[in-house]
């Protein structure tokens, strides 16, 4: 929710307890609301159901193994799968305000470069593909309002402008620090 004009977790936000002002506490901005301080987030959980965030393999025997990862590999994600989608970063990003329903945010693009650097995920160039088109990611103008708002302090416009230098070729993914062909043997 929004408390005294920030996005924050309303469980860990200090209230002023002066009252020489009063508090003022609104739902999410830029979302329908529902009823008193429940915004409709079924737009937003819609768009992070669209970058499939699930690990995808090429083999189909799924849960008969772990996939291995190593230490290296296991650090790139720190930063990444904090994110407990509350989507205060989102909603304090003028890009999503005016492009809601084309542009992803910064909270499921985010979590899909999440996705993207994961050793284990066998589906970078899918996902990647997804991600392409004018507004999915490049409607991110670098505001930073999404790192300034995070009540988990992370950092989501670091995320998009890796998957930029991904979808440009200036980066690629790294293999992977442990070769796992030998275990599955």
């Amino acid at each position: 929710m929004n408390i005294g004009g920030v996005n924050t977790l309303a469980c860990i936000s200090k209230i002023d307890t002066s009252s020489d002002k009063p508090a003022k506490i609104y739902p999410l901005p830029h979302m329908y609301v529902i009823k008193d301080l429940v915004p409709d987030m079924n737009n937003f959980y819609n768009q992070y159901r669209s970058i499939q965030p699930w690990l995808q393999r090429k083999n189909e025997g799924t849960g008969e193994q772990q996939y291995l990862q190593s230490v290296d590999d296991r650090k790139k994600l720190d930063g990444l799968y904090e994110c407990i989608l509350c989507a205060c970063c989102s909603t304090s990003c003028p890009s999503y305000w005016w492009n809601g329903d084309k542009y992803l945010g910064p909270a499921v693009l985010m979590q899909a470069y999440r996705w993207i650097i994961d050793s284990r995920d066998e589906a970078t160039e899918q996902r990647l593909g997804k991600l392409k088109d004018p507004f999915s990611v490049y409607r991110c103008h670098t505001i930073m309002n999404c790192t300034r708002t995070c009540p988990k302090g992370l950092n989501p416009g670091k995320a998009i402008a890796e998957i930029k230098k991904l979808l440009s070729g200036i980066a690629k993914k790294d293999a992977p620090g442990l070769n796992t062909a030998a275990l599955q043997q």
